[in-house]
């Protein structure tokens, strides 16, 4: 199975395809600098609504694959910015539908244990948390 994911719960935006064997088949993202007083939710929100859009073309071509290959989009459901989750999950929502496959919301923080786990070797290193 092969899976696109929308990552964007701060100032990071992010998309990621992946199988399901765990291998990284493409990586796409954009960081935002804001000129002062750190990450404004909205500004962060609006450089994801900005990026998203052309970040998937981006790591379709970079994995070479053609939407059909997709078996499902996953997305950063929280922790995070609440405007700048809205903007991943309406992203990945639209995907999902305009796709006709599943949708899969993913905890941030079980992604960076599960990721820890594939890139030291532990056993089991895929495991989709739904919550």
């Amino acid at each position: 199975m092969i899976s696109l994911g929308i990552e964007g719960t701060a100032e990071k935006t992010g998309i990621g395809i992946v199988d399901s064997d765990g291998n990284v088949l493409a990586m796409a993202g954009k960081q935002l600098y804001p000129k002062e007083g750190g990450i404004h939710p909205r500004e962060a929100a609006e450089h994801h609504a900005k990026w998203i859009p052309q970040l998937i073309p981006q790591a379709m071509e970079e994995a070479g694959l053609s939407y059909k290959d997709i078996d499902f989009i996953s997305f950063s459901q929280g922790p995070g910015l609440g405007p700048a989750l809205r903007t991943v999950a309406t992203s990945a929502r639209t995907l999902s539908l305009s796709l006709n496959i599943p949708i899969v919301g993913v905890n941030h923080c079980i992604g960076h244990v599960e990721i820890g786990k594939l890139d030291t070797g532990a056993k089991n290193p895929v495991t989709l948390y739904v919550s």
